[in-house]
């Protein structure tokens, strides 16, 4: 079973990079379409208060935090970006750490592209956010945003699971009643002694 979780270096960064390349394409399409196709801090109803579009652009984090030091949030997203791109290079071996690296990764890239790219300028550029869930929470997020959310979920849930980058994963701990069990098998006599 190990042998089929592993997988060879060059296959674990192409796993990574084509599904990044792809949530980045499928990332700046959705906000081309917004952009093109949405009035600007208009709520339009998708679904009634379940979704709903919303057009607008970000400076800071989530929650519009950080809104007067852009630039730092660029150095984070390129940052975060190179150290990924490291991992797969060096470390993943698992299958699903290349998926869930690959997809993080896809994420990360569609902000930062935003970040360097739109405008006010390079490095300082708004992030273009345009789905909103009011029953959910309270945030104006984007494609990108949804991928790195729920790809570090994914992650904190690998790391809980004990799975390792290079496609192992950790042995449980033995529990007290599975101890006790095999030294009370190991103590009866055998009938064949």
């Amino acid at each position: 079973m190990e042998g089929r979780t592993r997988l060879r270096p060059t296959t674990a960064g192409i796993v990574i990079a084509i599904l990044a390349v792809v949530v980045l394409a499928v990332d700046q399409f959705t906000k081309h379409l917004a952009l093109q196709n949405l009035p600007y801090e208009r709520a339009v109803q998708v679904w009634g208060d379940f979704l709903q579009f919303y057009l607008t652009r970000n400076s800071g984090a989530a929650f519009s935090l950080g809104e007067g030091v852009t630039w730092v949030f660029t150095i984070i997203l390129g940052l975060a970006a190179l150290i990924i791109v490291s991992l797969a290079v060096v470390r993943v071996r698992g299958r699903l750490w290349a998926v869930v690296l690959g997809l993080l990764l896809g994420g990360i890239l569609g902000n930062l592209t935003d970040r360097l790219f739109r405008e006010p300028g390079f490095a300082v550029g708004h992030v273009v956010d345009f789905i909103y869930t009011p029953w959910m929470m309270p945030a104006i997020y984007n494609v990108a945003d949804m991928f790195i959310v729920t790809m570090m979920i994914s992650v904190a849930l690998l790391v809980l699971f004990g799975f390792r980058l290079d496609g192992t994963r950790e042995p449980r701990a033995t529990t007290t009643s599975e101890a006790t069990s095999d030294a009370d098998a190991s103590a009866v006599p055998r009938a064949d002694a």
